[in-house]
């Protein structure tokens, strides 16, 4: 099955920033619905059911504490002029705290032989383009200073991925709670 390990956006006020941002922002591209935000920690690709045992038990030795990200700053990969997706990123202290957190699951998880192809870098995805549509850094600069709100990250999730005509359904497998 097609997995990633994965921090959820669950305030609904962030959730509903994004969705404004994603119908102000006029760009040919498939936005990503609101329910589906996520940090992706690492994306682990097809792996077996048993795989799947080993990761979770990896996953449970983590420990880390909760804390608290901003949203905010957009940009696209690979660069404004080529986009292939578009992103939100996150203030620099949550930024620092999201990468450690991505390292110790790359950590647990390398002994696995499940290892990371490029280095985390702490964004969510808001658009998925298909087709060329040019050059949006325009588009991008004019809403660079969006404040998308907070997110409490208190929780890390193994999630399945199934690919559909409609775009992905996500589910979870597991979920490692951070330590009070």
């Amino acid at each position: 099955m097609r997995t990633f390990v994965a921090v959820e956006i669950s305030n609904d006020d962030v959730k509903n920033a994004v969705k404004n941002f994603q119908n102000n922002l006029k760009i040919d591209a498939k936005s990503i619905d609101a329910g589906q935000l996520h940090f992706t920690l690492q994306f682990l690709g097809e792996i077996s059911d048993e795989v799947v045992q080993n990761v979770i038990e990896s996953l449970q030795t983590i420990k880390f504490s909760e804390f608290r990200i901003k949203l905010k700053g957009v940009g696209a990969f690979p660069k404004p002029k080529f986009p292939r997706v578009v992103w939100i990123g996150t203030d620099e202290e949550g930024g620092r705290n999201l990468i450690e957190l991505a390292k110790k699951v790359q950590n647990v998880l390398k002994p696995l032989g499940l290892v990371s192809d490029k280095p985390f870098k702490p964004h969510i995805t808001i658009f998925r383009i298909k087709k060329k549509i040019g050059d949006i850094t325009k588009e991008l600069d004019e809403q660079r200073h969006v404040d998308f709100g907070i997110q409490k990250i208190s929780s890390i999730k193994l999630k399945k991925s199934e690919l559909t005509s409609s775009g992905p359904i996500y589910s979870n497998l597991e979920e490692v709670i951070a330590v009070k």
